[in-house]
């Protein structure tokens, strides 16, 4: 094919980690725990949650949205983290994440990694918790 160059596995050439620690953008406060499971030798399960205070810009996924059903009114919402912190969405031994931000929780449902830009962040989208209404 003519005029086609292949590069192969190239590194993005946007670096975005300065936006990220920018702190016109960024928020310090975000409060992430997170949850390790260990079961004992008698069989029973122990959850030990630990909290880890990083930086993120947050923006808005989905927003708070109010569900009307048959059995009542629910809200759910999503918000999306970008951060060079390494968030969880669950692994051996560990459930996912939760973020406190702006005095809700929420718990992150995806991770996507963007490693290739610049020094690297992901993006996660993180649903509201708990469904209230």
């Amino acid at each position: 094919m003519r005029g086609f160059f292949y590069l192969g596995h190239a590194m993005a050439l946007l670096d975005v980690s300065e936006v990220l620690t920018d702190p016109d953008f960024m928020d310090a406060g975000l409060i992430c725990y997170r949850r390790a499971q260990v079961v004992g030798d008698n069989g029973i399960a122990t959850n030990t949650e630990v909290p880890f205070t990083f930086s993120a810009v947050v923006t808005s996924n989905s927003g708070l949205q109010l569900l009307r059903n048959p059995d009542g009114e629910v809200i759910k919402g999503a918000i999306t983290v970008h951060t060079k912190f390494t968030l969880q969405d669950g692994a051996a031994g560990l459930t996912a994440d939760e973020i406190l931000w702006q005095g809700k929780r929420y718990t992150v449902e995806k991770i996507d990694p963007y490693t290739h830009f610049g020094r690297g962040f992901v993006a996660a989208i993180c649903a509201l918790k708990p469904l209230s209404g």
